[in-house]
């Protein structure tokens, strides 16, 4: 190492954080990271470590878990299509690139003109076009550990000791860059390409060795930075690239359970990688194509962008424009892509099933047979009231008949009657085609309500979950289309546009909150009732560690046909988290004040978003919403100058106390403590109802 570490200089004297550890900690973290410098030792202590994980991918298992699921990935996509991307005018020799590991310079410069590209698109889109870009990009050097421009680097002939590229705040002050500045770094890895024939197969172990090296002293750094980082610093993504492809891997642990013993460095940080560190990693896929061109519109670009998008988050803070925000112009932008190709005016023949178009004189190719499958489901089934639907499920063929027709915002749901038992109410959901090549955002919509809830009430049915305060699964399967179907015998559907649309049926069938407080019918008993079904509904699968994420007055019914005494019934269960990766649904007024900022559910989330759906349903006001940050600020002011509790207290004090309760718990780790608000609102209740036979269950 050439004048020991950069990052002396980086942490300074001290720290300004309030969580400060004590001097000699402080020393000892700067001494370890003064000595954490050779990322081949490191690689070796993590061996067998890394043994054991191919083991297991070698078993089918999956070693390593992805960074980021397919339908954040779609989000995202919808997000970007009206975000245009700088074009880049240094690119990789891809076509005459050798196939030995040599790097060429070309490959510094154009992952330089990449990331900036990338970094100054998403900024410009998400978080300000008028104000500057506040990062930069440059090129690690192995020798010193510190960054410099790739053109002066490789003038100077420093090529051969390049390693990595990355995106850094700006510092006018520290011209080779500060550690705890950098945002991500680039590792450029020739051999990476042959992870993209093989999606099961992990990185090798340098190429994850190297990685983690660079993350531990990014993260140690952070640790000892005077910067007030806006979410959590615990995350580090490390790109790989080569001159074709790319991937990211994504690091994320609590360097303070890191034993910093400056006599045995790289024992510890091996140590703490396989006790305390989560690792994933993504699909290796091309980025650039074979002319050099970037890949904006592909997966590998766009995870590649995820994971610059977060990054960004770390240091600026929540986006002004959400991914929710832009992703919602995804269905007017491809409505104007039809009406501009004159595709709108439709007529469907005697079947429902093709539909003929009328075409313009038009210099456009435009391939009407696709088109014309690729109809959408609820087009072509017209289900109104007295309509039947018929229902394939584990073989058997039910059937049920439409009764009313209800919206939940854009979605379209509805309650049936099974054929063989007209008296029965259900509610009915129809999913979107499987096969849409390009669904629209209301789809994705679908999906959870659907796909997604499927899958969760299944969960709980097999895990023997009973509470007549959660929705029961009736049934779900796949449309039976008229005609005759044609499904490939090895699976899969045939070709008629609603082959294979998914269909759920739950029970039971109630009126919406919304609907309710919309038409003055929800006052102090359903309200305290309200809370405590709802409080009951969530102690139930929070023993299995699930958690609703969507709580609002849409999702919240309240049952009375056939029963002596109302009660609730929180539905809507496609957002539930099921385990860290899941997310929950992004709602400005009712979502809690954690999911908002970290994208995840503390223990107290679904609590705090159910305080805010009895605050609206009380006749709280909710302000116009149209950003994260100042949906941050309402919750901010509401709870500091106690609006929320004054408003509750107004109805019950039990409800008032309910709220302080759940304030003091808001982003701490610490669980609801049920039992003990389930009988002080069974208490009132029985109170409110004046000796009334009240239901105890859950």
């Amino acid at each position: 190492m050439e004048g020991g570490s950069p990052d002396q200089e980086s942490v300074g004297s001290g720290t300004r954080r309030s969580s400060v550890s004590s001097g000699s900690r402080s020393r000892n973290r700067k001494d370890f990271l003064y000595r954490f410098v050779d990322c081949g030792i490191l690689t070796a202590k993590l061996e067998d470590w890394f043994i054991s994980i191919s083991e297991k991918s070698a078993l089918k298992k999956p070693a390593l878990d992805v960074p980021f699921e397919l339908i954040e990935l779609q989000k995202f996509d919808y997000a970007l299509e009206g975000v245009s991307f700088q074009q880049l005018i240094r690119m990789p020799n891809a076509v005459y690139a050798s196939t030995s590991d040599a790097v060429e310079a070309t490959a510094y410069l154009a992952v330089e003109d990449f990331l900036h590209a990338s970094v100054k698109g998403l900024w410009e889109a998400f978080w300000s076009h008028d104000e500057p870009m506040p990062f930069s990009v440059s090129c690690l050097y192995n020798a010193n550990l510190k960054f410099y421009q790739a053109e002066k680097a490789i003038a100077n002939g420093k090529l051969e000791g390049l390693c990595g590229t990355g995106i850094l705040l700006k510092n006018p002050r520290h011209p080779h860059g500060k550690w705890d500045h950098i945002l991500e770094l680039a590792l450029l890895r020739p051999d990476i390409r042959n992870l993209a024939s093989d999606s099961d197969q992990q990185p090798s172990l340098s190429v994850l060795g190297e990685a983690l090296f660079y993350a531990i002293r990014i993260l140690l750094s952070r640790s000892l930075s005077r910067l007030n980082f806006c979410l959590s610093s615990n995350t580090v993504f490390v790109l790989l690239v080569d001159s074709q492809y790319g991937g990211v891997v994504k690091i994320e642990g609590d360097v303070n359970k890191l034993d910093f013993d400056v006599n045995n460095v790289y024992d510890c940080a091996a140590e703490w990688i396989q006790k305390h560190c989560r690792i994933a990693v993504s699909p290796i896929d091309r980025i650039w194509n074979k002319l050099g061109n970037a890949n904006w519109g592909d997966i590998g670009v766009l995870q590649i962008l995820f994971a610059t998008f977060h990054c960004i988050i770390q240091y600026a803070g929540l986006p002004k424009h959400s991914i929710e925000d832009l992703a919602a112009d995804h269905s007017s932008r491809l409505q104007t892509r039809r009406v501009e190709r004159q595709l709108g005016d439709t007529g469907v023949n005697g079947n429902g099933v093709f539909r003929f178009q009328c075409h313009g004189v038009s210099t456009e190719i435009v391939e009407v047979q696709d088109e014309s499958i690729n109809m959408e489901s609820e087009e072509l089934m017209k289900l109104e009231i007295g309509s039947v639907l018929w229902l394939e499920d584990s073989n058997f063929q039910k059937g049920y008949q439409i009764n009313e027709v209800l919206r939940n915002g854009d979605l379209t749901y509805y309650v049936a009657s099974p054929v063989e038992d007209p008296g029965k109410s259900l509610f009915l959901y129809v999913g979107s085609h499987p096969s849409q090549l390009e669904p629209a955002w209301q789809d994705m919509n679908l999906w959870y309500q659907v796909q997604r809830q499927t899958k969760v009430l299944t969960i709980m049915k097999q895990k023997g979950f009973s509470s007549k305060y959660l929705p029961q699964l009736s049934a779900s399967g796949r449309i039976i289309h008229p005609g005759q179907c044609r499904r490939p015998s090895s699976g899969g559907n045939c070709d008629h546009p609603l082959c294979g649309t998914p269909i759920l049926v739950t029970s039971p069938v109630g009126e919406t909150v919304a609907n309710m407080v919309s038409e003055g019918r929800f006052g102090l008993d359903e309200a305290i009732r309200c809370c405590h079904d709802c409080l009951s509904a969530l102690s139930t699968v929070s023993s299995a560690g699930i958690r609703h994420g969507d709580i609002r007055p849409e999702n919240v019914i309240c049952v009375r046909s056939g029963v002596r005494h109302p009660y609730f019934v929180l539905i809507g269960w496609g957002h539930a988290i099921l385990e860290d990766r899941d997310r929950p649904a992004m709602n400005l007024h009712f979502s809690s004040t954690y999911a908002l900022q970290e994208g995840k559910l503390c223990s107290a989330s679904d609590a705090e978003s159910l305080v805010y759906m009895l605050y609206f349903s009380c006749g709280g006001t909710l302000p116009e919403l149209d950003s994260v940050e100042g949906a941050l600020q309402w919750r901010e002011t509401s709870w500091s100058r106690r609006i929320i509790q004054q408003k509750l207290g107004d109805v019950s004090t039990v409800l008032k106390a309910f709220a302080d309760y759940v304030d003091s718990l808001c982003g701490t780790p610490y669980p609801i403590d049920y039992d003990i608000w389930l009988r002080r609102l069974r208490k009132n209740i029985h109170e409110e109802d004046h000796g009334k036979e009240i239901d105890t269950s859950g």
